[in-house]
């Protein structure tokens, strides 16, 4: 007789991560994840073990946990290893003192400095200034350096990069003639090891001499900028060493310019592949309407969010998480992009909706080391969309999306191009001129 036992059906077979096919679309691997192993162990590119943490009720309570520490000492693994965590070059140039490396108590008080100059008001009163910087940078996507019109452009390159650049280094009180040497720094860190060997190290060491010869001058002779709200906050009986203001700037510029690249690139590309909500998006900003503006950068962010995974976490001690035991001193990663596709918090999680109210995603994380520079990278992206939509209403992708690349790195999630096409502006081309900033605020 015919055995009548149904057979369990076997699991489809576990994705390989960490590909460049991955990268373009990492997704549907994550989905595997999710069902099948939502606490995953896997050995990075770069050789380390490491826990992968992809449903979101166990994100938010591995971002919570106390008991996960950013402090790399707490790294079970070897010397070798502990170099192979964090942000490339910060070892090297003695930059670890910034909030993604530390815990309370030394956390509390960093982040509670760092507040009293970065307050929602200064973000608030930035506002023209963005707006003037991104104005300036859409003119000069028009016009190519002989000042001749053009309708093509790389949106990456020519404006998703220089804009938080620009914005960073006006915030944090950069020269206008030096903000040309961050752009180059920045623009080798953000390569993810693409440039020459040793670059990200060499550039690193050069922000750190320049942001330490800067803190000099201001504390001399402060400004109404970041880095003299710094040192006035630590001139006011409390107490924040110089390579501490050095460290908060150095992570309040990276951090503050490849999210904001990666939110404009990313979002610009995802309203190009979903042409009836970028309609939508485009006739409310036309009315003049902020509502639909406000809940689609929101969405953007859940959708295809600027930073894949959030930062290391090492387990203080053994703990559970999803029912899966860590061991002491092992690395935990949360997926962020996997936990915002859970469809268990997200109805319809893989559909872009513009419009969704019942958003709470984790793209800038949670608990204590929620992004602090949130809300100024909101306040870009809308800036970006809304002026890019409104002067250049006919965007459009100038290439094929199989063609496009993602940048490496295991943090951060972003396009290394973007290539555009547009109908130019009546009186669009003049001098030639990109989008240098004339002058700080």
């Amino acid at each position: 007789m015919p055995d009548e036992t149904a057979a369990t059906p076997a699991a489809p077979p576990a994705p390989t991560l960490f590909t460049w096919e991955f990268a373009a679309d990492p997704y549907p691997a994550y989905a595997w994840l999710r069902e099948h192993s939502p606490v995953h162990r896997t050995t990075l590119p770069s050789g380390v073990d490491a826990w992968l943490v992809t449903r979101y009720a166990d994100a938010r309570q591995a971002l919570a946990d106390a008991r996960l520490s950013k402090n790399r000492g707490h790294h079970s693994e070897g010397a070798n290893a502990k170099n192979k965590v964090g942000i490339p070059g910060e070892r090297g140039a003695d930059l670890m003192t910034h909030l993604l490396n530390i815990d309370p108590p030394d956390h509390t008080r960093l982040r509670r400095l760092v507040s009293k100059a970065f307050t929602p008001r200064r973000i608030a009163e930035f506002a023209p200034r963005v707006q003037e910087l991104t104005d300036r940078l859409i003119d000069g996507l028009q016009t190519d350096e002989a000042g001749a019109v053009k309708s093509e452009a790389d949106l990456i390159h020519e404006f998703a990069f220089p804009l938080p650049i620009y914005t960073i280094c006006d915030l944090l009180g950069v020269p206008p003639e030096d903000q040309d040497d961050f752009r180059d720094w920045a623009g080798m860190m953000i390569r993810h090891g693409g440039g020459p060997r040793g670059g990200v190290a060499r550039s690193v060491k050069k922000m750190r001499a320049y942001l330490l010869e800067l803190i000099h001058r201001k504390r001399a002779d402060p400004g109404d900028d970041l880095i003299s709200g710094l040192i006035k906050a630590s001139d006011h009986g409390e107490h924040l060493s110089e390579n501490e203001a050095a460290a908060m700037a150095f992570i309040l510029l990276f951090a503050g310019f490849e999210t904001t690249v990666n939110l404009i690139g990313n979002g610009v590309y995802t309203l190009l592949r979903h042409p009836e909500q970028r309609a939508q998006l485009q006739a409310s900003i036309a009315r003049g309407e902020t509502d639909l503006l406000e809940t689609a950068v929101e969405e953007l962010l859940r959708y295809d969010g600027p930073v894949e995974l959030a930062t290391w976490r090492f387990a203080t001690e053994s703990l559970t998480i999803g029912g899966q035991r860590i061991g002491e001193g092992q690395p935990v990663l949360v997926v962020l992009a996997a936990a915002d596709r859970d469809p268990d918090r997200f109805d319809g999680p893989d559909t872009l909706d513009l419009a969704r109210r019942d958003n709470q995603h984790v793209g800038y994380g949670h608990g204590i080391h929620y992004c602090l520079g949130a809300p100024l990278a909101r306040l870009e992206a809308q800036s970006a969309l809304a002026t890019l939509l409104t002067r250049l209403p006919d965007l459009r992708l100038a290439a094929e999306p199989d063609d496009l690349r993602w940048r490496g790195g295991l943090i951060m999630r972003g396009l290394r191009t973007l290539p555009v096409g547009f109908t130019p502006e009546a009186g669009a081309g003049g001098s030639g001129e990109s989008g240098i900033p004339e002058s700080t605020p």
